[in-house]
């Protein structure tokens, strides 16, 4: 954890802030320090400090979503297990969506006008500068446009010639995992579960090779479970609970239908019960679902991924999609798909980075 704790502090103060545009960025006595760290994996190092199976399968969890096995993911990259149990989990009171609230909030406070339902058609260029976006036969100009909705999709609404990413490099790229998730809520308090539960009764090699190596469905998946109630009273009435679900899946899945959503909603239920020792099925008042499908419809994302690439060393910093164009003169991008990586904290900073850029080059001209 000493060690997981050194890595965060030079991920946070050294790395993530940069905008990845050449490799001296994030090349210092620190980084250089750890470079044995890029060469070792997760999977060794938690084996040479830890003998107990079910201590290495919880530290080995958190680089699940990562894209890439415990086996194949650096041993920097450790720094998540401080982030898990050194620093805590947060939550924000109300739940997530209070996030975007917040910064819907502070938009209408700096004057911004939010245009809703209103997908982008295409996106015009004249003299390599975008001079307007399209949709529903109306053009929105613009002196800058930065999106952040998924890059390969934003891509596809620009003319050919200034695509900077091919359908080959994308097809090439390594991708974190996709999701299942349930949305479920329960007519009563469920006992023995903590706001973050972790589901640990199954085989931890085998979910994982149906991830990253057959991709395809998991036959007894891990999950992890959020249960926001037993920590904000917001999140369900009194004497009530809300529960949510997660599994992760290989992006990319062919299929994604209401048959494999049933058995899997089943199969959480069971486990659910057998390992808390309670009866729940009956007091079940909603559920809903959303997975592969509802993430490329709702969201345009690549292969329905919901974590974006896969953080592999062919895939870091510079070797990302870059926030600014290099065939468009006043084009950005921003998210998980680009610098520092995916996950809502990282997506943020993406903003933040790409804000900098945007007045530094304001400035400069």
């Amino acid at each position: 954890m000493n060690n997981a704790k050194d890595n965060y502090e030079i991920a946070i103060n050294d790395l993530v802030y940069k905008p990845g545009q050449n490799l001296m960025e994030i090349i210092n006595l620190k980084t250089f320090g750890k470079l044995n760290q890029f060469i070792d994996t997760i999977k060794a190092q938690v084996g040479r400090y830890i003998k107990n199976h079910k201590l290495r399968q919880i530290l080995e969890f958190p680089v699940l979503f990562l894209g890439a096995k415990p086996s194949n993911t650096p041993a920097f990259y450790n720094f998540m297990n401080y982030a898990d149990f050194g620093l805590g989990t947060w939550h924000p009171k109300g739940g997530m969506y209070m996030v975007v609230e917040a910064i819907k909030k502070l938009s209408a406070d700096l004057g911004v006008k939010i245009i809703y339902d209103t997908a982008a058609d295409s996106i015009n260029i004249k003299n390599k500068k975008v001079v307007s976006v399209s949709s529903k036969g109306i053009d929105h100009e613009c002196d800058i446009l930065l999106s952040g909705a998924d890059y390969h999709h934003t891509e596809t609404l620009l003319p050919a010639a200034y695509r900077q990413y091919s359908e080959s490099y994308w097809q090439s790229r390594t991708f974190a995992p996709s999701a299942l998730l349930f949305y479920i809520g329960f007519d009563k308090k469920i006992e023995n579960v903590s706001h973050h539960t972790l589901f640990f009764d199954t085989d931890f090699e085998l979910h994982a090779r149906a991830i990253y190596d057959t991709k395809t469905y998991p036959e007894n998946p891990l999950f992890y479970a959020s249960f926001p109630s037993k920590t904000d009273t917001d999140a369900a009435p009194a004497g009530k609970e809300a529960g949510i679900f997660l599994i992760p899946l290989a992006p990319g899945l062919k299929e994604d239908n209401d048959e494999i959503r049933k058995k899997y909603y089943s199969i959480i239920i069971d486990r659910l019960e057998k390992a808390t020792g309670q009866t729940i099925r009956d007091n079940v008042i909603f559920h809903d679902s959303f997975s592969v499908n509802d993430f490329i419809s709702q969201y345009n994302s690549y292969k329905g991924n919901a974590y974006g690439l896969a953080n592999t060393l062919l895939q870091t910093h510079i070797l990302k999609p870059q926030l600014k164009s290099s065939k468009v003169k006043n084009m950005y991008f921003t998210g998980q798909l680009t610098v520092p990586g995916p996950g809502v904290p990282p997506s943020l900073i993406s903003g933040k980075i790409v804000s900098e850029l945007i007045i530094k080059k304001n400035q400069s001209s």
